[in-house]
């Protein structure tokens, strides 16, 4: 018995017609009803019996029919494991510092029981820098936001994550978790990125909406840094809310901004389908699955789900 006699039995017995199943198979009807009497001779009893509409399987039929559905399901599972299992490469992915402080570990660790024969190379860099190896093609993929250069690109947005005042405790009057207003900010010093920085954007966009300059007391590039001088100093910053993963708890308030628009798209980016490696496609659905579960589970502070 073959397992191409079994597809064929369970299409015919389907679509109840050997005329239509030989045509959904793609192959001849005659060669396909040779198949079927090989396998009913096989099994020395009838599985089909013709009416004036088509074929309808006998009880004998019926009963192989259920575990014939079974045994291609099997054969399915079994076929997808063995790709699995064998699935090996290098895959490069780049995450912006705050991103990789929620997403690199637990991107790891799915990646790692899944496809343990994949490497991943992981690279942490500013979102324009990012973007600028990703074009090269020194990244397959990388997560990206929405006012990064997406041209070339494809892109799965994911989530939106607000943007947050971040300040050592006792800095500013209200207590931790209370909103705020940009114009409440205007007497605070400001930690920021510099102009080449996405997040700089946002930041200045709020502030013109708002008619008021902000106060920039220094520029930093560098998360760890950055974070480091908002602890250690009468200094605030605007972050999105997984930077909190590199502070120290209990130093900081976080305090949502009343601005609706302040906020950032994640997608996740590569240049197109066709140039990824089949590790580089399953990567980029373990990165997906994985940034959706770390909302739903809370590990990503003031993310939303774009779909469910």
């Amino acid at each position: 018995m073959e397992l191409r006699q079994i597809r064929y039995f369970v299409r015919v017995a389907e679509l109840g017609s050997i005329g239509r199943a030989a045509r959904d198979l793609g192959v001849v009807a005659s060669a396909l009803s040779q198949q079927i009497s090989r396998l009913e001779s096989e099994l020395a009893t009838r599985l089909l019996m013709r009416t004036h509409t088509g074929v309808v399987p006998t009880a004998a039929g019926t009963a192989f029919l259920r575990q014939a559905r079974l045994t291609l399901r099997h054969a399915e599972n079994a076929v997808a494991a063995a790709r699995e299992a064998r699935l090996s490469g290098m895959v490069s992915v780049g995450f912006a510092p705050t991103t990789a402080s929620v997403l690199a570990k637990p991107f790891y660790a799915a990646m790692a029981e899944r496809y343990p024969n994949v490497r991943l190379h992981l690279v942490e860099g500013l979102s324009g820098n990012l973007g600028e190896q990703l074009s090269n093609r020194r990244l397959d993929l990388a997560v990206l936001f929405q006012n990064d250069s997406s041209q070339g690109r494809s892109a799965i947005p994911v989530l939106d994550e607000k943007l947050f005042l971040l300040a050592q405790r006792g800095m500013f009057a209200l207590p931790d978790g209370e909103p705020v207003t940009i114009a409440e900010l205007a007497s605070l010093p400001l930690a920021v990125t510099s102009k080449a920085h996405g997040l700089r954007a946002w930041v200045e966009a709020a502030f013109e909406r708002a008619g008021i300059e902000p106060w920039v007391a220094v520029e930093v590039d560098g998360l760890t840094t950055l974070m480091d001088l908002v602890q250690a100093n009468a200094i605030a910053t605007i972050q999105p809310g997984a930077a909190v993963a590199r502070a120290e708890a209990g130093l900081l308030n976080m305090h949502p901004i009343n601005d609706p628009f302040l906020y950032r798209r994640n997608a996740v980016y590569c240049i197109n389908d066709e140039e990824l490696s089949p590790a580089a496609l399953a990567a980029r659905v373990v990165l997906v699955d994985v940034m959706r579960a770390q909302v739903r589970h809370g590990g990503w502070p003031g993310a939303t789900l774009l779909d469910s």
